[in-house]
Order: C-alpha cells, then structure tokens, then sequence
C-alpha cells in the first residue's frame, strides 16, 4: 500500500528526498556557470560595444552577464526534477519587473541572455556559442548598416522678435517640429533635426539672431516628454 502512486509519493520521493541530485555532476556544475559566464561577457563586450543609446548604463549591462549565469542555473535545477520544475515555474510567476526599458534593442539582448542561459542550462553548449556568435555578427553588421545620420533635439528660446529669423533658418535646416511653448513674450521651440556629418555650424547662426536667448541640441532616441 506504500508502494501506491499518490501525489504525496511522488512529493515525497521527487522534493523531499531529490535523490536525482546524488546523480548529477560537480563537474557539469562548473563546465556549466564557466560557458554561461563566457557567452555573458560576451554579450557584455558587443552591447557596450555598439550602443548606441544616450547614457550608457554599467549595471544595465552587467545584468547581462548574471541573467546569464542565473537563468543557466535554474534550468540545470529544474532539469533535475519534474515536480520541482513545477513548483519553480510557479514561483516565477509571481515575479513582476516594473523598470522601464525605453530601447527595444535592450529587450533583445535580455532575451538574448535568457536564450543562452537555457541551452546552457540544457547541456546544449553548441547551440548557446554558434547561436551567440551569430547573433552578435548579425548585431555588428546591422550597426554598420543603420540609417545615415543622427537624430537630435534642438532647443531654442527665442522672443517673439526673433520669431521671423529663426522661422527662416530652421526652413533652410531639415526640421520637424515636436512641440512649442509661450510664456508671456518668450517661445521655447523643439525641433528634431537629422546631421549626417556632425555639423552644427548652423547653431551659431542662431545663436547670433537677436532676441534668441539659448541654443541647444541633444541626441535624440524616440523617447520625449514635455
């Protein structure tokens, strides 16, 4: 009657006693975190590599690398045992991560670290380092391809005066305007701009307008609040 195949046998024999991990290899264990932490830092050298963001982030990019060796690190526990893959599962769920990744390209390197730390975790080490270089040539070779030129913010402030000058300047430049405050007599403009060759000499131009207050041009991502 003990020998009955009940859930808390099963319980009993998969959780309680984990006699599969008497069975699993140090060695595996380590040849494991080693190849995780490699393709890691792999991961971390191509995304500091072509970033091509605002702020670079240190941290952001070390998570990587731990994304890496954790996620290689529960596949190798869950691997071991059916019913403690179910409970993990379970227990991740309820995980809820609520720091805003404004670059779609950072989502991709996280699923990256992600992919790799499963084909690790699976013994799958091929697959984890061909699949790594292939995705970090395609990320290179789309960095040299990306689309001619910068986008930019250019903030001006300006009295109503220079308002005719300043209009006939950004026609000549190729502008679009993203937003426009008045305070009483003073007009603060953002206009986003495209520079292929990193030219700003037109900001002296300006900048040299009478009644045109401040001039300045900040790399521009997409993300803009007012």
């Amino acid at each position: 009657m003990n020998d009955t195949l009940t859930f808390e046998n099963i319980i009993k024999k998969s959780v309680l006693a984990l006699d599969s991990f008497a069975s699993f290899s140090y060695i595996e264990i380590i040849i494991g975190l080693l190849c995780s932490f490699g393709i890691g830092m792999f991961i971390y050298w191509v995304y500091k590599r072509y970033f091509r963001g605002v702020v670079y982030s240190y941290n952001y990019n070390v998570s990587f690398v731990l994304m890496t060796m954790i996620t290689t690190l529960i596949i190798m526990t869950i691997s071991t045992n059916i019913v403690l893959s179910l409970g993990m599962v379970g227990a991740l769920s309820i995980v809820r991560f609520r720091t805003a990744v404004k670059d779609p390209l950072d989502i991709v390197y996280m699923f990256w670290a992600i992919a790799a730390g499963i084909a690790i975790g699976a013994q799958m080490y091929p697959l984890a380092i061909m699949g790594s270089l292939a995705f970090g040539a395609t990320l290179a070779w789309l960095s040299k391809k990306k689309v001619r030129g910068e986008t930019y913010l250019l903030i001006l402030q300006h009295n109503e005066e220079a308002g005719d000058e300043v209009r006939k300047t950004l026609q000549k430049l190729n502008t679009k305007l993203k937003s426009k405050t008045i305070r009483n007599a003073f007009i603060e403009l953002t206009v986003e701009i495209r520079l292929v060759d990193d030219n700003t000499a037109f900001m002296n131009t300006l900048n040299k307008i009478e009644g045109v207050h401040s001039c300045s041009l900040v790399n521009y991502t997409g993300d803009y609040a007012q």
